[in-house]
C-alpha cells in the first residue's frame, strides 16, 4: 500500500514537472516570436526556431524591414512555423520547418492589404535592403520585384500589339498601313529585346517606350528623308530673299511641311516675329533679343518674395527636369535653366493664365529648331553638350524661343486660363463632332465608360506633343504655324483625324482598361512625316466639311 501511494505521488510530481516545462517552453516561443527578427539574440530561440529565422533572414522581403502589400505577412508566417515546431502543434499542412500559413483563411488575411499602396511600392527598394539581399542571395533577389513588374507592362503592351497585327495581316493594306505594320513588328522585336537585356542600360532604358500610362517618348532623331523637300527649298529662298515677303505665299507653300535648312527663317516669320522686310528684319531680331535679356534681368529673380513668383518658379522647376529623361540633352543643367528663364517670364507676362504643366513642352519644338540652326546638320542633338555652345548663341537660341513661343500661344491663352475653360469646350467639341462623324465608335467609347475627358484632354493640353515622336511634332507644328486663321480650330480636326486612325484597334477592345491603355499609348514611335502628311490631309477634309456647317457643334438638348 505504501508502495503504490509512493508511486502515484511519484508519478504527480513528474507530471507537474512537464506541464512547468511546456508552460516555460511556450512562454520563451511566444516572447521569442514577438521580437522582431533584426534584434533576437542568436540563442534565444529553439533549434526549430531558430532554423526557421535563419531562413527568414536570408530572404529579401525580410531583409526589407516592412510587410509587402499582397504578399503572405513575413510575421505571421514566423509565428505559426515557431509555434508549429516549439508546441507541436501545426495543424493542416505547416511543418515545423516551413513558412506556410496553414489554412487559407489565414493565407487571406495576410494578403487583405493588397491595395493599400500603388503598384509603385513594388519598384521601391532602399539601398539597405538591396544591398542586404544581395549579399542574402546573390545580388539578383534586390531586382526581382523590378523585373517582375516590367515584364508584366511588356507582355500586357505585346499582347496588345500582337492582336493588332493579326487583325491587320487578315486584311489587305495599302502603302500606308503596311509602314505602320512594320513599326508595330519592329516595336514587338524591340520588346523582345528589352527583356533579354540589362535594365540599367541607357539604351534599353530609352527603347522601354510603352509602359501602360506613359506618354510616348520624344525622339530628336527623323527616320524621314529631307530630300523630299529638296524641291521646295528653291521656291522657299527665293520667296525669303525677296525685299517684301509675301507671307500668303509662304503659309501656302510651308502648309505641306518645311525643309530643315529653311525651318529656322520660315518659323521666325510664320510667327510674325519677325517682319516681312528684309531690311528691318536684323534691326528686329537685335531689338528683340536685346529686349529678352532685359525681360531676364527686371523679372527672373529666384530669390524674390512674391509668393506668387514664388509658387510658379517652383512648379516650373519640378516639372522642367520631367521632360525627356531618357534624352541626354535635355539633363543638362545649362538646358533646363535655359527652359525655366523662358517659362518664368513668359508667366510673368501673361498673368491671366500664368504657368500650367504642360507649358513646358511646347518651349522644345522652337528650341530644337533653332539649336539644329545653330548646329552642323550632321550633329548628334541627343547627346550634344550644350557647354560647347557659345554663350551669345545659347542666349540667342533662348530668346527666340521665347518669342516664337509668345506668339505661338497667343491664339490658345484660354486653354491655360482658370479652369482650362478653352481645352473643355474643345474636348466637348471633339466629343460632338466624332458623334456625328464615326457613331459606331463613339457609342463604342461610350459603352464601355470612356469619357474622351479622361484621353482627349492631353492632346488639347500639350497639342499632341506627348504623343507623337518630336520629329512629328515638328512637322505638325509647320502646318499650324501656316494656318491663316490660326491653329486652334484646325488642331480640333487633326485631334479627330488622329482618333479616327485608330478606330479599327479600338473596336477590337471590349473593356474599359484596353481603351484606356491604347490611347494612353498609342503606337507612333515609329511613326515619320508621311504618316503626319496623311493625318493632316484627312484632317483638312474633316474642316472642309464640317467647319462651315456649325450645327455639328452645337450640344444636342
Amino acid at each position: 500500500m505504501q508502495n503504490n501511494d509512493a508511486d502515484i505521488e511519484s508519478n504527480l510530481r513528474m507530471d507537474n514537472n512537464v506541464e512547468r516545462a511546456v508552460k516555460s517552453q511556450t512562454a520563451d516561443s511566444t516572447a521569442t516570436t514577438t521580437t522582431p527578427a533584426a534584434v533576437v539574440p542568436a540563442g534565444a530561440l529553439s533549434p526549430a526556431s531558430g532554423s526557421v529565422v535563419a531562413n527568414a533572414n536570408s530572404t529579401f522581403w525580410k531583409n526589407s524591414g516592412r510587410r509587402v502589400p499582397g504578399r503572405p505577412s513575413p510575421k505571421r508566417e514566423l509565428d505559426k512555423s515557431v509555434g508549429a515546431g516549439v508546441v507541436g502543434v501545426g495543424g493542416r499542412g505547416a511543418g515545423p520547418n516551413t513558412g506556410m500559413v496553414s489554412t487559407f483563411r489565414d493565407y487571406q488575411q495576410s494578403v487583405s492589404d493588397a491595395w493599400d499602396t500603388g503598384d509603385d511600392e513594388f519598384c521601391i527598394i532602399s539601398s539597405e535592403a538591396a544591398a542586404a539581399a544581395a549579399v542574402g542571395a546573390g545580388g539578383d533577389a534586390a531586382r526581382i520585384s523590378r523585373q517582375v513588374s516590367q515584364t508584366v507592362a511588356l507582355n500586357v503592351i505585346e499582347t496588345h500589339s500582337r492582336s493588332n497585327q493579326n487583325h491587320n495581316a487578315s486584311k489587305p493594306a495599302n502603302s500606308y498601313g503596311a509602314d505602320l505594320n512594320s513599326g508595330s513588328r519592329n516595336s514587338s522585336d524591340e520588346t523582345k529585346e528589352d527583356r533579354r537585356s540589362l535594365p540599367d542600360s541607357n539604351e534599353n532604358r530609352s527603347r522601354l517606350r510603352n509602359y501602360p500610362g506613359r506618354p510616348q517618348l520624344q525622339k530628336i532623331s527623323s527616320n524621314c528623308q529631307d530630300s523630299e523637300y529638296e524641291t521646295k527649298i528653291e521656291k522657299f529662298q527665293v520667296l525669303l530673299d525677296s525685299p517684301q515677303l509675301d507671307l500668303v505665299a509662304l503659309k501656302k507653300i510651308s502648309w505641306s511641311g518645311v525643309p530643315r535648312k529653311m525651318r529656322a527663317v520660315s518659323w521666325r516669320l510664320l510667327s510674325k516675329y519677325l517682319p516681312p522686310s528684309s531690311e528691318r528684319r536684323m534691326a528686329v531680331l537685335e531689338s528683340k533679343r536685346q529686349g529678352y535679356q532685359d525681360l531676364r534681368h527686371n523679372y527672373f529673380r529666384v530669390d524674390s518674395q512674391d509668393e506668387t513668383q514664388q509658387d510658379t518658379y517652383r512648379q516650373i522647376h519640378i516639372d522642367v527636369p520631367r521632360m525627356n529623361p531618357q534624352i541626354p540633352l535635355f539633363q543638362q543643367q545649362l538646358v533646363q535653366e535655359m527652359f525655366e528663364r523662358v517659362l518664368f517670364i513668359w508667366a510673368i507676362r501673361h498673368p491671366a493664365s500664368g504657368y500650367v504643366q504642360g507649358i513646358n513642352d511646347l518651349v522644345t519644338p522652337f528650341f530644337i529648331v533653332f539649336l539644329q540652326e545653330a548646329l552642323s546638320p550632321d550633329t548628334d542633338l541627343e547627346k550634344y553638350d550644350m557647354s560647347t555652345l557659345p554663350e551669345e548663341t545659347r542666349n540667342i537660341i533662348e530668346a527666340d524661343s521665347f518669342w516664337c513661343l509668345s506668339k505661338f500661344l497667343d491664339c490658345i491663352q484660354d486653354n491655360y486660363i482658370f479652369a482650362q475653360l478653352g481645352i473643355q469646350e474643345k474636348v466637348n467639341q471633339l466629343k460632338d463632332l466624332i458623334q456625328r462623324i464615326d457613331v459606331n465608335l463613339h457609342r463604342h467609347l461610350q459603352t464601355h465608360g470612356v469619357d474622351y475627358l479622361q484621353f482627349s484632354f492631353r492632346w488639347m493640353n500639350n497639342l499632341l506633343t506627348r504623343e507623337l515622336p518630336l520629329h512629328c511634332t515638328i512637322r505638325l507644328w509647320d502646318t499650324y504655324l501656316a494656318e491663316s486663321d490660326g491653329f486652334a480650330l484646325f488642331h480640333l480636326y487633326v485631334c479627330a483625324a488622329f482618333l479616327l486612325h485608330w478606330k479599327e484597334q479600338l473596336m477590337q477592345q471590349n473593356d474599359f482598361q484596353g481603351l484606356m491603355l491604347l490611347l494612353q499609348n498609342l503606337p507612333t514611335h515609329n511613326w515619320s512625316d508621311r504618316q503626319i502628311n496623311v493625318l493632316l490631309a484627312e484632317a483638312f477634309r474633316l474642316k472642309f466639311t464640317y467647319a462651315d456647317a456649325p450645327k455639328h457643334l452645337e450640344t444636342k438638348s
